[in-house]
């Protein structure tokens, strides 16, 4: 990765479109169907690539929440600042706050946890040039493709928080909760945080899919819904530190000949 991306970069324009475009058409391209297999075996390289990137970028972040949310929400709003409060809350007791590092509630998060000394990452995806990550990051990596950023969203963090938001958060939401339902994932908390809006969704699950038993109600319980960051962070410092190990001790070194850093 070079250095330019290891930078936090200026905010995009107010009003300009987060996720409407794209730099190339590689993705697009790659979701036409069968192609020929000289192009084939270079979106495989491609993609194998972009994992790798990925992956040294990200592997001494630290135990990560990752935080979904709108882009569209922006500062002035309530929901901006009770997602501001949960980025803040999370860097208090350790965690790395991990967004999509665009506008709005990514970076409402990402600026929560700079203002109290935390460290903030962003896993973006390839926009129009004038587009740019939120100010707020410590390290960033952009992608080409929209399912290796979502890959790295998830793969880091030990907790999700899903703030108010639209089809990406959604789709964020949805994905997260099928990885745990299949046991790809552990039973990692999942904390959806604005009761009155994501109340509607919770009834349209227990009272559809789940009264037409194409999912289970355990799958639905699984997911905490509450108004208060400080239940939600307790939440996730309680089953991080208890179920899965996590504890203050020291982090992984980097290695010279790896050129890690």
């Amino acid at each position: 990765m070079s250095d330019d991306k290891d930078a936090p970069r200026p905010p995009a324009a107010r009003g300009a479109a987060w996720g409407k475009g794209t730099r190339d058409d590689a993705e697009r391209k790659f979701l036409q169907g069968p192609r020929p297999r000289a192009s084939e075996l270079g979106d495989a390289l491609r993609i194998s690539w972009q994992c790798m990137r990925g992956f040294r970028a990200l592997h001494f972040v630290g135990p990560c929440v990752t935080v979904f949310g709108s882009a569209r929400f922006r500062e002035g709003h309530p929901y901006y600042e009770l997602t501001r409060e949960v980025g803040r809350r999370l860097a208090e007791v350790g965690f790395t706050v991990m967004t999509g590092g665009g506008p709005g509630l990514m970076e409402a998060a990402n600026r929560g946890a700079k203002e109290v000394g935390g460290y903030s990452v962003g896993s973006n995806i390839e926009l129009p040039n004038e587009q740019k990550p939120n100010r707020y990051l410590d390290r960033w990596i952009e992608f080409p493709y929209f399912f290796v950023r979502k890959l790295m969203l998830l793969k880091y963090s030990y907790a999700f928080v899903a703030m108010p938001g639209g089809f990406g958060t959604l789709d964020e939401i949805f994905e997260t909760a099928v990885l745990i339902q299949t046991g790809k994932m552990k039973d990692f908390p999942l904390v959806l945080i604005g009761k009155s809006y994501w109340e509607p969704l919770i009834a349209f699950l227990r009272g559809t899919l789940v009264a037409s038993a194409t999912v289970d109600a355990v799958d639905v319980d699984r997911w905490v819904l509450t108004d208060s960051p400080q239940e939600a962070v307790e939440l996730m410092q309680d089953r991080a530190m208890k179920q899965f190990g996590l504890s203050y001790g020291p982090a992984m070194k980097r290695r010279w000949f790896l050129a890690e850093r």
